[in-house]
This record gives structure tokens, C-alpha cells and sequence, in this order.
């Protein structure tokens, strides 16, 4: 059987060739950037001082402070004054900047996999065992896969 003869609706491969708007286009736009996700991983682990995160980066200050800026007018993180003489701020994670986590987590999973040879962390859960992410699916509890999902335009 072809992919088409298995998958209900329409094959989005055949639909007309054109810039295909799209959910992971759009969280590109405010994401896709390295520097952009080292700054979440940062903040993620509870740094929220400009100067330490720009020193656990690596990043130049001024590059750090343009992926911030772009953050915070996203509504992926939050700026929140510490300090009145000098004015200081810190960086936090903003419900969205929070739901990100599992997508971080893939990512460095992924990372620990396919792109270093030795990972330099371990992600443990509270019960002491490595964090392994898996997708399942909420209604059934079967793992999700390119194999068990379909992907059709939504309707309007």
C-alpha cells in the first residue's frame, strides 16, 4: 500500500506548490535563532541576570540583548526590575516561555543522541531515572509517530 492509501484526507505533499503557512513557521520566527534558545535554556536553568546569562552563552552582549528584546515582544519571557539606582532587570520565563520545556527537552535529547559524543548533562526526573521524552497520544496512550499521525490543511 502507498502512504496515500493508508492515511485518510489529503496528502499535503500533493497539494499545489506555494509558501505553506504553518504553526512551526511562525514559532521559527521567534525561536529559530541559536541564541534565542541558549537564552531560554539560561533562563530555564534559573539565571536571570543579563550579565551571567550573556556569560554562560558566550554571546556578544549586544546580540544578547537584541534576542531578549525580541523574547520579551513575544510574550516568551518577561523583564522584571530588580533594581531602581542603577535600573536592572531580570529575565523570566512567561507561561509560554514555561511551555516550552518539553520542546527543549527533545532538543537536547536530541542533541545528546545525534550531535555530541559524550552529552555534558543528564536530566533525571524526581524518581531518580534518566528523563526519557516520548510522545503518546492523550486519547489512546499509543506512541506518536511519523508513522501513526496524519496531517491535513485545518478547516476554516
Amino acid at each position: 500500500m502507498t502512504d496515500s492509501e493508508t492515511r485518510p484526507g489529503i496528502r499535503l505533499a500533493d497539494l499545489p506548490l506555494g509558501v505553506r503557512p504553518c504553526s512551526l513557521a511562525a514559532a521559527l520566527g521567534v525561536l529559530g535563532e541559536r541564541w534565542s534558545l541558549l537564552a531560554l535554556r539560561e533562563i530555564g536553568y534559573g539565571v536571570h541576570r543579563f550579565a551571567r546569562i550573556a556569560g554562560y552563552m558566550g554571546a556578544s552582549r549586544d546580540m544578547l540583548a537584541d534576542r531578549l528584546r525580541k523574547l520579551e515582544a513575544a510574550g516568551v519571557i518577561e523583564r522584571r526590575q530588580y533594581s531602581e539606582h542603577p535600573p536592572r532587570h531580570e529575565y523570566h520565563l512567561t507561561q509560554a516561555g514555561r511551555e516550552l520545556f518539553p520542546v527543549m527537552l527533545a532538543l537536547s535529547q536530541w542533541g545528546d543522541k545525534w550531535a555530541v559524543d559524550t552529552p555534558s548533562l543528564t536530566h533525571r526526573h524526581t524518581c531518580g531515572q534518566p528523563v526519557q521524552v516520548d510522545f503518546v497520544c492523550h486519547h489512546c496512550g499509543q506512541p506518536v509517530t511519523r508513522d501513526t499521525i496524519h496531517t491535513q490543511p485545518a478547516s476554516t
